[in-house]
């Protein structure tokens, strides 16, 4: 299952979809929370189900669906509606901890079972720092539920439950709240065990800070990144993707160390290398091989 670019769609928006499915993007995640407004919501939900069962044959982008948070009333509405073949994972927003991933991991179980597909099909992205108790829930993930495939974050609605003016300093960076929650983000799912996207670039106009801003996501860490426009999802996909350099360098660590068995640090072009530079060396390869 591949990470590098996540596109959301509205999941009222047939026009939108259509083009979604020409990006490129590794996954569509189609959104019944904050892009669909409530009097629209229930039909969304039987829209979305029709597409999801027209796409449940060969494809090259994963099918995601954001439901509405559990203290909504409507993510079991929404659940229902979605969890049929074809749908390959549910993009869990303002969850409270490891708990909400249990939580839906069960309601999962048993829709899994009613609409005949195998059990544990169906994953789970979890934003993870959309409220204020979730803040001190990222160690919560690990050990990581068998249906968990990555933690994601968000600033805008954590913005709103602390009462921010705005999540942005004077420069432009994220302020130091949301650079704490990005941080936890990724060291929670280096905990599980499992992948951390970066969150959105707001100026989807901004082609050049886009390239920047994921340069630095995967230089920190980051397997990937949201996107909210499909313009986006080229600029990701080139940031994100080893330069031939990185690759280069990545085979000679690995070859270096598989032809010296019995050493932890090795020499190349006149540089140390040890274990660590091991493990990022096979990170690499394996990213260059998925992209």
């Amino acid at each position: 299952m591949k990470f590098c670019s996540l596109l959301f769609v509205p999941a009222d928006s047939e026009k939108k979809f259509a083009k979604a499915r020409e990006t490129g993007a590794d996954g569509l995640i189609l959104d019944l929370e904050d892009s669909v407004a409530p009097p629209v919501k229930a039909a969304a939900r039987a829209t979305l189900g029709g597409w999801i069962d027209a796409s449940s044959g060969p494809r090259g982008w994963g099918f995601w669906v954001r439901i509405n948070p559990f203290d909504s009333g409507l993510a079991m509405d929404d659940l229902a509606a979605v969890v049929r073949p074809g749908l390959d994972g549910i993009l869990l927003p303002k969850s409270n901890g490891g708990q909400d991933v249990v939580r839906l991991g069960h309601c999962l179980d048993a829709l899994e079972a009613r609409a005949g597909m195998a059990p544990g099909h169906v994953k789970i992205i979890v934003v993870a720092t959309e409220t204020a108790p979730a803040m001190f829930a990222l160690g919560s993930y690990a050990p990581a539920h068998p249906r968990l495939a990555a933690l994601t974050w968000g600033a805008e609605d954590l913005a709103a439950v602390v009462g921010s003016t705005s999540n942005k300093d004077e420069s432009g960076d994220w302020s130091a709240p949301y650079q704490l929650a990005r941080s936890l983000c990724l060291m929670g799912a280096s905990a599980a065990g499992v992948p951390a996207l970066d969150t959105l670039y707001a100026d989807f106009r901004d082609d050049d800070g886009l390239v920047r801003s994921c340069r630095q996501s995967r230089r920190d860490g980051f397997a990937g990144r949201l996107a909210i426009h499909p313009a986006q999802v080229a600029g990701i996909k080139r940031a994100f993707t080893p330069s031939p350099e990185d690759v280069a360098l990545a085979h000679k660590v690995v070859a270096a160390f598989e032809a010296n068995p019995g050493l932890g640090t090795i020499g190349i072009d006149g540089k140390m290398y040890d274990i660590p530079h091991l493990k990022l060396a096979r990170r690499t390869l394996a990213a260059a091989t998925e992209g």
